[in-house]
């Protein structure tokens, strides 16, 4: 196996004790003492996750509840499904490091399926990105699955055609292999607590009936909000195209059940994607 070379490597953006520890010591305690308050629900082998992407002292708790359900599994590759919070980056975008870091180690990138998307989707290769919606989501996976190969994906269209496009695009290179989807995606932003429950129950409800064209509706009118609606879209569609037929929403909560300010709160649901029982 080659060596990484530092100039192959995406550097950890977030890592600065406020998004999530820097210390790797530090970050494994913190995943392991989130994990462990989260129950096995033996629901059979994931094909897909939701799962917020706030700093992991506000969402990791309800990140955890869906991690905990691949703990130990084997996936090959893994695909995040990821907005893009600040700057335009074109419809799709993928970070041209070969490996990403995390203070847990690096993630290599999947370089195959990264040539073989660009050939039938306008990829824009990036190598500059500051996202922590995707980077976030690094440190679950590498404690929970050891190693694994990455396909990062940010959307810069969360449109329901480009999410279509996306799912259409991913199914064939992914259906002789053995994935995991994650949509990294939180909900409502910045309304007072009971507001930003009622805003979210909809979307969750959607999200557990398995209807992405009912959740996409509700996003577009402004019924539901969710910064990651394209990934989830986007996940659902390629789950179910993959085998999936189910959804279990696993936790809700926002922001105000762990901070002080219920005036302006942020919402984040945990779920998983599942084959038929």
């Amino acid at each position: 196996m080659s060596v990484a070379q530092p100039s192959e490597i995406r550097p950890a953006q977030f890592a600065d004790d406020q998004w999530y520890p820097s210390s790797g010591a530090r970050l494994r305690r913190q995943i392991e003492s989130l994990l462990a308050e989260a129950p096995f629900m033996d629901l059979g082998r994931p094909l897909g996750l939701v799962v917020p992407h706030a700093g992991i002292r506000f969402s990791g708790g309800v990140a955890a509840q869906a991690y905990r359900q691949i703990e130990g599994q084997i996936y090959d590759p893994v695909v995040i499904l990821s907005p893009l919070h600040r700057r335009p980056l074109g419809p799709y975008a993928v970070t041209s490091y070969r490996y990403y870091s995390s203070p847990l180690g690096l993630v290599p990138v999947d370089e195959d399926l990264v040539t073989a998307l660009e050939s039938v989707l306008p990829v824009t290769r990036v190598s500059v990105d500051e996202e922590h919606s995707l980077e976030i989501q690094l440190p679950f996976l590498q404690h929970t699955l050891g190693q694994f190969d990455l396909l990062p994906i940010m959307m810069g269209d969360q449109s329901p055609s480009s999410g279509q496009a996306l799912a259409s695009a991913l199914a064939p290179l992914l259906r002789e292999r053995q994935p995991l989807v994650v949509a990294s995606s939180d909900l409502s932003h910045f309304h007072d607590y009971d507001t930003a429950v009622e805003l979210d129950r909809g979307l969750i409800e959607r999200l557990e009936a398995y209807d992405p064209d009912g959740l996409a509706r509700m996003l577009e009118r402004g019924e539901a909000e969710a910064c990651g609606g394209g990934p989830i879209y986007t996940a659902m569609l390629l789950c179910r195209a993959l085998g999936a037929t189910r959804v279990r929403v696993l936790q809700y909560a926002n922001s105000g059940d762990v901070w002080m300010d219920r005036s302006r709160v942020v919402g984040y649901v945990s779920a998983v994607l599942l084959p038929p029982e």
